[in-house]
């Protein structure tokens, strides 16, 4: 029988991995480290991301991608995951 901390302990990691798998996705492409993707950065990963797709991305309409965003456009469908 497995014990509440272990379960605890699975549940907080299932939880916790797709915030993980995101976030190193996004170190992958974030080539220069400043924690944000640049649409040349997306283009360079993913050569089908047009300006205004880039854009329908952006939300806050800065000129980069956050985490929160890039978690958007992939519930979006916008941006694969991983």
């Amino acid at each position: 029988m497995t014990n509440f901390k272990t379960t605890t302990l699975i549940a907080a990691l299932a939880i916790a991995a797709p915030a993980v798998a995101m976030a190193q996705a996004m170190a992958d492409i974030d080539v220069n480290g400043d924690g944000v993707l640049t649409i040349d950065e997306m283009q360079a990963v993913f050569d089908d991301v047009s300006t205004d797709g880039f854009s329908a991305m952006d939300l806050n309409a800065d000129g980069v991608l956050d985490v929160e965003e890039v978690q958007a456009a992939q519930e979006a469908g916008l941006m694969p995951e991983g």
